[in-house]
């Protein structure tokens, strides 16, 4: 078996180009799967850093008609949960906050969360220095626990880190452990870094305001060893059924309770998109791998008279065909190491450029030794696949014509040319399917990022602040803080217009707020409908580049003390009133029913998704309603960071301790917003470019050899009459003929791929046939090409050195 190793490597060295052809062509194959494999290794395969994650659920709270909703649990349904459930062993939850970090340096805003006592216990997480939260914390104590990263990062690694005490918002905290690093989102997504206690806090909000049934609470349960996520939800309707009869007024009355297992919800929305991508690269290995066969198919039919010359001597079928396959197998494994660092590269780059929407850092992606025994095994498998076939059919040659001098000129067994049309066909049709999937994606993106977005972007700058409710308690201290800022931005040259709100379009987490009409029939408070609300002072709107259709916008007598006033949007205008006048009219907002009256209606707005209008939206003033946290807009011509710098040196000079977060232009946000949608487009567009390349060698490579080994018949009819134009048709009718039928099994393939991606597209149809057919045609043309050169070259042969070839 080393001989025929050996004897293997030497023709392959004896042929460097074939060598370096198949095997670049097989390195791009494998080089993309280990690529995508080793992410969905990590996001999907791996599991969470959890003890026993397979037994922890994510709870969910929906409307009955609706489940694409999925809203976190309210206080009171997860106290009454806790309490009455049987079926966990433990039941926790948490609520993420952004905190004012002071006494380590200028002021800074991180990310947190407040969580039960048992949070960390449920999870499975055991901290690396110090202990969990006691059960008589949850309520009371000012305790936390910080990552890592936090640890060695703002503490520089103190060791004697336990007991040392933080300032979050103004309140001393005393630090009881320390979590290692893990780089999924449950426990820390966009650099989460704190936890502390007192879950049971929405700032800004009443004890008697969040026990209505706001939901709030991110909850997440650990089932009982043996018991299974369909008995769990075989309890929830009795659960639902408790809660409801004891609340009959809270919000989430009628609001049903769903189940998730974890690690299935922490990457349940990027499987479609992974699944594609893995479909994606597994048709371009596909088409890299019928490429290679077809070269190897070639090759061995080249060597019929060696073939002939090792049986004549005695070698048995058995040992040829074990060599041809050798030579398969190098071929294979050579391409399957250059393809291992071909996906080291890459692997790091696609969490790079996706940091903000795929739930994975960089840094914990890698070639890992699971994605290196998939690579060694798809590439074993790809040297059999592709190798066996033409070596078995070699191995099967005539003795006799093969030691015969001519045999050189033969083109090859009707079966080996049957399937080397075979493997033409099945690239045509593979890349067709994939070409249209990515002009599906193409075009929808296209279309999603056309779409108005109410607002205009340019030269826009965005920060939250975060107040300290020590310093900030009610919504007056609020608003003279925000009325201050304002005041001193405005004043400052290089703005054009400065805005102050609750939020901003596209910045994730719109709180939404109950509504309904005051005339005829009130809805009960749970079953009213809800719409994203913003507090915003007056400006806003000029700012944003948002038109005021009808009415007026706020001004400075929509004050706390004055009547409870707010602006629509002209979509909910038409869903409320339909076509009567809403100015001057009434909507009862919020569960505690405040009318307010309807003084402007301004346009529709993409504030939640860039894929998603509001069906309804409103805004009240700032004055009004408020919370402990407030966005900053700035329009101006001068870069991000000058703002950045001019923004909070204002801060400073209002208050030493206000600190800004997430300083950026609104073209990066929405650049972020459209973020999976291109790289989805980006990469199976790649992808589908590579294929379109091999189908095309591929198609070149079978009527280039096609031509050559029929050379002297080529010549016998040029000799014989034959035109230029009939020797072109000739060859290019043969080689398309594969082509056709590949074309039109592709369009099959691509109808029923369209189920796959429907999901991802937006207002495109799977079956378009303007894409579909844009497809065959491009696949048409290339085909075409490859058929073209050859069988120009084959026209122009001097029959007379044609025919000396035989």
């Amino acid at each position: 078996m080393l001989t025929d190793l050996r004897f293997a490597l030497r023709q392959l060295l004896k042929s460097p180009g074939f060598t370096l052809l198949a095997v670049i062509i097989l390195t791009l194959g494998i080089g993309l799967n280990t690529a995508i494999f080793s992410l969905i290794n990590d996001l999907f395969l791996r599991g969470l850093p959890f003890k026993d994650s397979g037994r922890l659920v994510h709870f969910y709270s929906g409307e009955k008609t609706a489940e694409a909703l999925e809203w976190p649990l309210s206080a009171p349904r997860f106290q009454l949960y806790r309490q009455g459930q049987t079926l966990f062993d433990g039941f926790a939850a948490d609520n993420g906050v952004a905190v004012t970090l002071t006494g380590l340096g200028d002021p800074v805003q991180i990310g947190g969360f407040r969580v039960t006592a048992n949070y960390f216990d449920v999870l499975g997480v055991r901290p690396m220095r110090g202990r969990n939260f006691l059960p008589n914390e949850e309520e009371g104590a000012d305790v936390a626990i910080v990552s890592e990263h936090f640890w060695k990062s703002r503490l520089g690694g103190d060791p004697k880190i336990l007991g040392r005490s933080i300032t979050l918002d103004g309140v001393a905290h005393t630090i009881v452990g320390v979590i290692p690093n893990m780089p999924v989102p449950w426990v820390g997504p966009n650099g989460n870094e704190v936890w502390t206690t007192k879950p049971f806090i929405i700032p800004g909000f009443s004890h008697e305001r969040m026990m209505r049934g706001t939901a709030f609470l991110r909850t997440v349960g650990r089932l009982k060893p043996g018991l299974t996520i369909e008995q769990a939800r075989a309890a929830l309707p009795a659960l639902e059924q408790s809660y409801r009869t004891q609340n009959p007024g809270k919000i989430d009355a009628d609001l049903r309770t769903m189940i998730v297992p974890l690690p299935e919800d922490a990457t349940g929305k990027l499987r479609p998109a992974f699944a594609t991508l893995f479909a994606a690269v597994s048709v371009v290995l596909l088409i890299a791998c019928s490429n290679v066969a077809n070269l190897l198919l070639v090759r061995f039919s080249g060597r019929r008279r060696e073939i002939a010359l090792r049986m004549a001597l005695g070698a048995s079928r058995g040992s040829v065909l074990r060599l041809f396959v050798f030579e398969s197998l190098l071929v294979s494994v050579l391409a399957g190491s250059l393809g291992a660092f071909l996906a080291w590269q890459l692997i790091p780059l696609v969490p790079k450029i996706t940091a903000n929407f795929l739930p994975l850092e960089a840094t914990s992606v890698s070639v890992s030794l699971p994605v290196l025994f998939f690579t060694l095994g798809l590439s074993l498998f790809t040297g059999l696949a592709m190798g066996i076939y033409p070596a078995w059919q070699s191995s099967r040659a005539d003795l006799i014509d093969g030691l015969k001098e001519g045999g050189r000129g033969s083109s090859g067994s009707l079966r080996q040319q049957r399937f080397r049309r075979i493997l033409v066909g099945a690239q045509v049709a593979l890349s067709v399917a994939l070409l249209a999937s990515a002009a599906l994606l193409i075009a929808s993106f296209v279309r999603l990022s056309q779409q108005p977005l109410g607002f205009r972007p340019d030269h826009l700058w965005v920060a939250f602040v975060t107040f300290p409710q020590t310093r900030y308690p009610d919504e007056p201290s609020r608003t003279r803080f925000a009325e201050q800022t304002q005041t001193a931005l405005r004043a400052l040259p290089d703005f054009e217009n400065v805005a102050v709100s609750g939020d901003f379009p596209l910045a994730g987490g719109n709180g939404a707020t109950l509504y309904a009409r005051p005339d005829g029939n009130v809805l009960p408070v749970p079953e009213r409908a809800s719409a994203p609300s913003h507090g915003v002072m007056p400006g806003y709107f000029r700012t944003w580049g948002i038109p005021i259709v009808a009415g007026r916008d706020f001004n400075e007598h929509d004050l706390a003390d004055h009547p409870s006033v707010m602006l629509i949007s002209e979509a909910g205008a038409h869903k409320v009133f339909g076509k009567e006048n809403p100015i001057g009219r009434t909507l009862l907002v919020t569960s505690a029913s405040v009318p307010a009256e309807i003084v402007g209606v301004v346009g529709d707005v993409r504030s939640g998704k860039v894929a998603q209008p509001n069906e309804m939206e409103f805004y009240r003033p700032w004055a009004q309603e408020n919370f402990p946290f407030m966005s900053i807009t700035v329009r101006s011509q001068i870069k991000p960071a000058a703002i950045t710098h001019l923004v909070q040196r204002a801060l400073t000079g209002i208050d030493p301790s206000m600190a800004l977060a997430q300083p950026q232009s609104m073209d990066e946000i929405v650049r972020l917003a459209l973020g999976e949608a291109r790289l989805m487009m980006m990469l199976l567009g790649v992808f589908a470019g590579v294929a379109l390349l091999l189908a095309t060698v591929g198609i070149y490579g079978a009527v280039a050899y096609t031509v050559e080994q029929r050379t002297g018949e080529i010549g016998v009819r040029m000799a014989l009459g034959a035109q230029t134009l009939d020797v072109l048709r000739l060859v290019v009718g043969q080689g398309m003929k594969p082509v056709f039928f590949g074309l039109i099994a592709g369009l099959a393939a691509a109808l029923a791929l369209g189920r796959l991606i429907a999901s991802q597209l937006y207002q495109v149809s799977a079956h378009s046939p303007f894409l579909l057919g844009g497809t065959v045609v491009i696949l048409s043309v290339a085909a075409l090409l490859a058929c073209l050169f050859p069988a120009r070259r084959a026209s122009r042969l001097n029959p007379v050195i044609a025919l000396r070839t035989e």
